[in-house]
């Protein structure tokens, strides 16, 4: 495995080692799932698979996309579901549920970088429809590409920063950690986790300091494991560190992500 596919491999180990709870990386599974299988993107298979979860008892999935999937099991289609609960919350939909699932579209070699952004944002949609959800998510996405094409770290930020809204700009320049937020508005993850994974030396330290900033919050270390998977690797990640979830999730997810991550690798003339 070189360089690229390690990184690409931690992206997704890494989201598992951040997540403490389990509800994340069982939906960034899923779009992993996806990607391996179908070479593309279709945000259709992807809502597919989340209410196959749903029906199989899915847990910490957090308020908004519990609503969403209930709608849709009930027989709405996701568009007038997720617009349903932006009404019921008076818009408050802005989560990072969205950025945490996404990280896998940085892995699949066969999209292209053009078309990362675009794909976060359809994707978002099927639970969020508050912008910020879908912006934050498609930062996510193309920081950990440029991450995992071995981009260095503040250039990453200035590639994933391109064409995103003010709020999640600010987000990728909070190099200081002034005014950090527990909370789940999706910018505000953001920020944290850039910061940790900003000013850590490896993926431990960066996990460590935001496990004991975010306390039981299952937020901002969602994020700083996978970015801090694609920019230090799979490598980096100790196998206790994802032990958590037990053996049989972990080899599901080890196996995904080599998958994925393989799945970069040029063939030979």
């Amino acid at each position: 495995m070189d360089d690229h596919e390690d990184r690409a491999a931690g992206v997704l180990l890494g989201l598992a080692a951040g997540d403490r709870i389990g509800g994340p990386i069982r939906m960034a599974l899923r779009v992993a799932e996806h990607l391996r299988e179908t070479k593309g993107f279709d945000a259709d298979d992807i809502g597919r698979r989340y209410l196959e979860w749903w029906h199989e008892g899915a847990f910490d999935t957090g308020p908004t996309v519990a609503r969403v999937l209930s709608l849709v099991a009930s027989g709405m289609s996701y568009g007038q579901a997720s617009v349903r609960v932006d009404e019921e919350r008076a818009g408050m939909t802005a989560g990072c549920n969205p950025a945490h699932r996404i990280a896998p579209l940085a892995m699949c070699a066969s999209l292209e970088d053009a078309s990362l952004g675009a794909y976060a944002v359809r994707e978002a949609r099927l639970t969020h429809r508050h912008p910020l959800a879908g912006d934050v998510a498609a930062a996510v996405a193309r920081l950990c590409r440029a991450l995992i094409r071995g981009v260095p770290w503040p250039q990453a930020l200035t590639k994933a920063a391109e064409g995103r809204c003010p709020e999640t700009r600010g987000a990728l320049g909070n190099g200081t950690g002034g005014a950090l937020s527990r909370g789940g508005f999706a910018p505000d993850v953001l920020a944290a986790a850039v910061f940790f994974v900003g000013t850590s030396a490896s993926f431990e330290e960066a996990l460590v300091r935001a496990l004991a900033f975010a306390g039981p919050a299952n937020y901002c270390p969602v994020l700083v494991g996978s970015i801090g998977g694609a920019r230090w690797g799979r490598r980096s990640i100790d196998p206790p560190l994802v032990r958590h979830h037990g053996d049989d999730l972990c080899e599901r997810v080890t196996a995904i992500a080599h998958a994925l991550a393989e799945g970069r690798r040029k063939p030979s003339r």
